[in-house]
């Protein structure tokens, strides 16, 4: 008897999806939307992600190969040839003769009681959203945190005074949702960045779909800001509040006005899309690209004000220091680099990460900030697990934090700048002294950290997962 198969079919649309989801999953935001808008994938394709379940490409990829390597150690008579090489996806495969398993005992793992680990029954989990969690940000005057997810929501959740646990949780599981969609039939709209104003009033989104929108600390909906023409990766509102800053995948940026929402102006400088923006003051900013470029601009100003050059490969971040003085920058060429706007070249070039440097944070200490008895200090976090704690006045390294395992994406200073907080793909929020280097706290979630933020007393870090969850700890020492 013969059985009739329907043929199989795997479209381009198939394979982009599977790449766009893989390099999502893995943290690779940035290139995930970029890829994405360029392939004209999620506006194009009728493919409903939410029935295509996590690590799907890597799933397909190893039943495929599973497959090949039946096949390959099948004989002509049917046997099964016994072979003892591991097969590989890339490389050539040459049989080796089954060796003979030799047992051992398994060695008790060594632990570090130098710091303390925070258990599951003392962390705030905020379970709601239906996608992965990109970021999270406290609100500045409230006990208010926001988070943005892929599943086309922000939400606001109230988060508890007193110890985080089960109880905190069960108080903080009805958050205000800020949909980034009129109707249910839209394709997912991912927000990709938000920032709250400096009086905790407006919170400012960035959506997949191109637009900025305003909404009240309520979560009502003040102002659709509609310039851009592709993915807004990046936005921030100025310290007075009066403009909101954004940049795009259309690899311009815009300065809005936050009462109108009119442009006030749109830069057009680099030639690849925008990555990071950051305000220098009210009215001068800093933008970076995947053009290697970085641009200093000002409102009523149509050239830039300085162009600094030098990273070979994409920037993914910048930072001003507190006072406006000096510029931080990273890349995928593993190079952090501080710049000057009284010079060209760079003040300092930092080469010690050995693979792309992620991200990059000023510590909120030295001359100009409520910490200034303590030196400045520049963090960069790395895909090498690494972060590294930088002195800007002798360019030097201070400490190298090496108990990551996976990529490092994000780092945060608390408010008096003695420690630092970091999340990785390993899973770990890991707590840090920044004075010694030290590993004080850590806690272990179920999923990649794709941001951590310290709230303004100093005394709660939330974390936000690829298993579309928040997790709050308290930290006190």
């Amino acid at each position: 008897m013969s059985l009739n198969h329907s043929p199989i079919q795997i479209t381009s649309d198939d394979v982009n999806f599977l790449i766009y989801r893989y390099l999502q999953e893995s943290g690779f935001t940035h290139t995930a939307f970029a890829f994405a808008y360029e392939s004209s994938l999620l506006q194009n394709s009728n493919i409903n992600g939410t029935d295509v379940p996590p690590g799907a490409l890597i799933s397909f990829l190893q039943k495929g190969l599973q497959y090949k390597e039946i096949e390959t150690h099948m004989g002509e008579g049917g046997q099964e040839i016994v072979c003892d090489e591991p097969f590989h996806l890339l490389s050539p495969h040459i049989c080796q003769v089954k060796k003979k398993i030799e047992t051992y005992a398994p060695q008790p793992m060594e632990h570090d009681f130098g710091y303390s680990e925070i258990p599951d029954n003392q962390v705030t989990i905020l379970e709601g959203h239906n996608s992965e969690v990109f970021i999270c940000s406290w609100n500045p005057k409230h006990s208010y945190l926001a988070s943005g997810s892929g599943d086309s929501t922000a939400r606001i959740w109230t988060i508890p005074e007193g110890p985080c646990g089960p109880e905190s949780s069960a108080q903080s599981q009805s958050p205000i949702e800020l949909k980034h969609f009129s109707t249910n039939h839209e394709k997912s709209k991912d927000v990709t960045t938000l920032d709250w104003n400096g009086e905790g009033t407006l919170l400012a989104t960035g959506s997949y779909d191109g637009l900025a929108r305003i909404w009240t600390d309520k979560g009502d909906l003040k102002l659709t800001l509609n310039r851009h023409k592709g993915p807004i990766f990046s936005l921030k509102w100025n310290k007075r509040g009066d403009y909101l800053l954004s940049g795009s995948v259309d690899k311009t940026a815009i300065i809005w006005d936050a009462k109108t929402g009119d442009v006030k102006q749109q830069f057009e400088f680099h030639t690849a899309p925008t990555l990071d923006v950051d305000w220098r003051n009210d009215i001068s900013f800093a933008t970076c690209s995947t053009d290697k470029m970085i641009y200093v601009a000002e409102l009523g100003k149509n050239r830039p004000l300085k162009v600094f050059q030098g990273h070979t490969d994409e920037v993914n971040a910048i930072k001003w220091d507190p006072t406006g003085t000096l510029l931080a920058s990273c890349s995928d060429d593993f190079t952090a680099k501080i710049w000057s706007i009284k010079q060209d070249k760079c003040v300092h070039d930092f080469r010690q990460h050995t693979k792309e440097t992620y991200t990059i944070k000023w510590s909120p200490t030295g001359p100009g900030t409520k910490n200034p008895n303590r030196p400045l200090i520049l963090a960069s976090a790395s895909f090498d697990a690494s972060i590294k704690l930088w002195d800007i006045d002798v360019g030097k390294e201070l400490h190298s934090l090496t108990k990551h395992h996976d990529p490092v994406y994000s780092v945060a200073f608390s408010p008096s700048g003695e420690f630092l907080a970091s999340g990785s793909f390993d899973h770990c929020l890991h707590i840090w002294s920044v004075k010694d280097g030290s590993l004080v706290r850590t806690y272990k979630g179920n999923g990649g950290i794709f941001e951590v933020c310290w709230n303004t007393r100093g005394d709660k870090v939330a974390a936000c997962f690829s298993n579309n969850t928040v997790a709050v700890v308290d930290f006190r020492m």
